[in-house]
């Protein structure tokens, strides 16, 4: 049905258009009179980031082959 090729190519395209998208997020203001929430934003490092997403994506990946190539 598909080929190990088509699949991966597809998985680069995704990734590929997902991260070139340009989208960016507004930002919340820092310190405001009006903010009543208890919680504030806590930055977590990039590389951090970087590896829950490439986790997400293996797992992705994982279910793929799991459903369609096994």
């Amino acid at each position: 049905m598909f080929s190990k090729k088509m699949l991966w190519g597809s998985l680069i395209v995704l990734v590929l258009i997902a991260a070139t998208s340009g989208v960016t997020l507004a930002e919340m203001p820092g310190h405001s009179l009006e903010q009543t929430s208890q919680f504030q934003p806590i930055e977590q490092p990039l590389g951090l980031k970087v590896g829950v997403a490439i986790a997400g994506f293996a797992l992705i990946g994982l279910e793929l082959w799991w459903f369609l190539l096994h």
